[in-house]
C-alpha cells in the first residue's frame, strides 16, 4: 500500500513536470523570431549588415572591425545560425514566416560563401571605397542630439584602427596578386587627397560642427567644436595622408596589368561567385554574354526607329555624335540640372496613385553627388533622415538632358526611393528592411525607366531615345563585363563596344568601363533583374487576363522587400494563383 502510494505520487510529479516543461517549450515561430532578433542585435553590434547597399554607410559610434579576427568571429557566428536553423521545421511556420525563413537561410548560406572568397581584397572600386564612404557618411546622417555628436566623436577617434585594418587587407591583396588594373585606377588618389586639408573647417567631417541644432547651448557647441576639430586635425586627416602614401607608393606600384579578374589566381571561380552574388542566379558568363548580345540587337532596332522619326540624315554613329556634341542637350549650371530633375520628380509623383495603391510616406532630397556619378541613398529608417537622389553636377557634359527622365525614374520614383522606402515601412523582420539584392533593386530601377513610358513620359523623342540608350547601356554591360572578365576582352575593346551602341558621352563610356573592371559582375544585375520582372508581369497578364490589376501587381512586387530572383518568381506565381481564386 505504502509502495503504491509512493509510485502514484512519483507518477503524478512526473506528469506535472512534463506539463511544466511543455508549457515552457518554444514553438517553431517563437524559436525563429528569437533567432532573427538575436541576429539583428549582433549585426547592429558588429555594424556590418550582410548585403546592404554600401552607398548607405553611416557611422554609429565604434566602426566595424575589418580585421581577420573580425571576419573569423562573424563567420563562426553565421555558421552557428545555420546550425540552429536546422532545428526549426519550415512546415511549422506560417506562410509569411516561411518566406522570411527561406530568405534568412539564403542570406546566411550566401554569407558563408563570402568568407571563403576574396571580397576583403577589394574594399575599393572605381567610384568609391571605404575612405569615400566614411567621408560621405556625415552628409547621410542627422545630427539632432548630443548623443548623435558623442557617437560621431567615437567614430572619428576610431578611424585610425579602421583605416589600418583596410591597409592590412590591401597589403595582403598585393601579396596575393589581387590588385586593381593600373589604367582604371589612374588618378584614383585624388579621392583620397581631397580629404587632406590644412584648414579643418574645409573638411567634409566638419559639416556637422558647422551646423549645430539651434537648441544647443553655447557651452555644448564649444565642447563639440573643440573635440571634433582636434580629432579631425590629429586623427582623421593624418590617416588620410597615411592611406594616400600607402596607395601611391605601394598599392599602385603593384597594380595589375591584365584587365579581367579571371586571369588572377582563383579569379575564374571568384568571378562566377560574383555573378551568383549580384544576379542571385546560377547563370554562366557565356549565357549572360549571349543574352546581352541579343538584347543589344533588339534595342538598337528601336533606337533606329526614333532616328528615322526625328528625320535625322545620317547613320547611327553620326546621330550619336550629334547628341554628344550639340549644346542644346546639356545644361550649363548645377542649379538648372537639379531644378530640371526636381520638376520631373514632381510630375511623376502626381501619376503614381494610378499605378500603385501603396505609396511611401518617406520623402527624398536631390543633391549634387560629392564624388560624381548618380545614385540613391536610402533613409536610415529612424524617421529623422530622408532618402537622397544624388546626381552628377561636377561634369555637366556627362549628364545629358535627354537621359534625365530615365535617370530620375530609376533613382527616385518609382525606382530606388520607392522600393527602399516601402521596404522600411512594411511590417516585416528588420534584416529584410535594409537587405539589397542588386538584381532585385537595380532590376526594379531599370523596370521603372520603362514604366515611365507607359505612364506617359518621354514625349520628346530625344528623351525616349535617352531611355533606350540607358536600356542599351545595361544590355551592353552583359556583353562587356563578361567580355573582359571571362572572355579576354581588352579595355579598349569594351570601350569601343559601349561607345558604338549607346549615346553615353565618351567621358562616361570610359568611366563606366573602368567601373566594370574594378567591380566585376555588379553591373550584370540591372538587366538580369529587369528581364525577370518583365517576365513575371507578362506571366501575370497572361494568366489573369481581365483580372490583372497593375496596381496590385506592383504592390506585390514591392511588399516583400528585396528578394533573390528564384524566391521572387515563386512568390509571384503564388500570388497569381491567389488572384485566380
Amino acid at each position: 500500500m505504502k509502495h503504491s502510494l509512493i509510485k502514484s505520487i512519483a507518477l503524478s510529479l512526473s506528469v506535472f513536470y512534463a506539463g511544466l516543461s511543455g508549457a515552457f517549450q518554444l514553438t517553431a515561430s517563437q524559436q525563429f523570431e528569437q533567432l532573427i532578433k538575436e541576429h539583428w542585435q549582433t549585426a547592429n553590434k558588429e555594424q556590418i549588415f550582410f548585403r546592404k547597399d554600401p552607398d548607405a554607410f553611416r557611422m554609429n559610434g565604434h566602426l566595424p572591425e575589418m580585421s581577420q579576427r573580425g571576419r573569423d568571429r562573424r563567420e563562426q557566428y553565421n555558421a552557428s545560425l545555420l546550425k540552429r536553423l536546422e532545428g526549426i521545421k519550415l512546415e511549422d511556420l506560417s506562410d509569411e514566416e516561411q518566406i522570411t525563413y527561406r530568405l534568412f537561410k539564403y542570406e546566411r548560406q550566401a554569407e558563408a560563401k563570402s568568407y571563403q572568397q576574396l571580397d576583403h581584397f577589394y574594399p575599393l572600386t572605381y567610384y568609391s571605397g571605404f575612405h569615400s564612404y566614411f567621408a560621405g557618411a556625415p552628409a547621410n546622417m542627422s545630427f539632432l542630439t548630443k548623443q548623435d555628436y558623442d557617437k560621431y566623436l567615437i567614430s572619428l577617434a576610431d578611424f585610425p584602427r579602421y583605416n589600418q585594418e583596410h591597409i592590412v587587407d590591401l597589403t595582403a591583396a598585393i601579396e596575393a596578386g589581387h590588385v586593381h588594373y593600373c589604367e582604371s585606377f589612374k588618378g584614383y588618389e585624388k579621392s583620397i587627397s581631397k580629404h587632406i586639408v590644412s584648414d579643418v573647417t574645409k573638411s567634409a567631417f566638419y559639416g556637422p560642427i558647422a551646423n549645430f541644432p539651434a537648441k544647443f547651448s553655447a557651452q555644448d557647441k564649444a565642447y563639440f567644436t573643440e573635440k571634433a576639430t582636434a580629432l579631425i586635425k590629429e586623427k582623421v586627416i593624418p590617416e588620410y595622408q597615411k592611406f594616400y602614401d600607402f596607395f601611391t607608393e605601394e598599392y599602385m606600384a603593384n597594380c595589375r596589368k591584365t584587365v579581367g579578374i579571371s586571369a588572377l589566381p582563383g579569379g575564374k571561380d571568384y568571378y562566377q561567385y560574383l555573378i551568383e552574388f549580384y544576379t542571385t542566379t546560377g547563370m554562366s558568363a557565356d549565357e549572360i554574354h549571349q543574352l546581352g548580345l541579343d538584347e543589344v540587337k533588339r534595342i538598337r532596332q528601336e533606337m533606329q526607329t526614333i532616328i528615322e522619326q526625328v528625320g535625322f540624315k545620317g547613320d547611327f554613329k553620326s546621330f550619336i555624335e550629334y547628341l554628344r556634341s550639340d549644346e542644346k542637350f546639356y545644361t550649363t549650371t548645377e542649379r538648372d540640372l537639379l531644378e530640371k530633375a526636381s520638376y520631373i520628380t514632381r510630375k511623376m509623383a502626381a501619376q503614381l496613385p494610378k499605378w500603385f495603391s501603396v505609396l511611401p510616406r518617406q520623402t527624398f532630397d536631390i543633391k549634387p553627388a560629392p564624388n560624381g556619378g548618380a545614385y540613391y541613398v536610402a533613409s536610415d529608417g529612424s524617421g529623422t533622415t530622408s532618402g537622397t537622389y544624388f546626381i552628377d553636377t561636377q561634369d555637366l557634359k556627362s549628364q545629358p538632358l535627354y537621359t534625365l527622365e530615365a535617370l530620375t525614374f530609376h533613382e527616385a520614383e518609382p525606382g530606388h526611393h520607392f522600393q527602399s522606402a516601402i521596404a522600411q515601412e512594411v511590417d516585416m523582420a528588420e534584416f529584410r528592411k535594409t537587405l539589397y539584392h542588386a538584381a532585385y533593386g537595380e532590376g526594379w530601377g531599370l523596370y521603372s525607366e520603362r514604366l515611365g513610358k507607359e505612364i506617359g513620359f518621354y514625349q520628346d523623342p530625344y528623351s525616349d531615345f535617352g531611355r533606350l540608350t540607358y536600356e542599351a547601356w545595361r544590355a551592353c554591360r552583359l556583353v562587356v563585363d563578361t567580355g573582359m572578365h571571362a572572355k579576354g576582352w581588352s579595355r579598349q575593346q569594351a570601350i569601343d563596344y559601349l561607345a558604338d551602341n549607346t549615346a553615353l558621352s565618351m567621358a562616361d563610356v570610359i568611366a563606366q568601363i573602368d567601373r566594370y573592371i574594378s567591380w566585376p559582375a555588379q553591373a550584370l544585375s540591372y538587366k538580369i533583374g529587369e528581364i525577370k520582372i518583365r517576365q513575371l508581369r507578362a506571366l501575370a497578364e497572361k494568366e489573369l487576363g481581365d483580372k490583372f490589376n497593375i496596381r496590385l501587381f506592383h504592390d506585390q512586387l514591392l511588399k516583400n522587400g528585396s528578394l533573390p530572383m528564384a524566391l521572387l518568381e515563386e512568390i509571384t506565381k503564388d500570388w497569381i494563383k491567389q488572384q485566380k481564386s
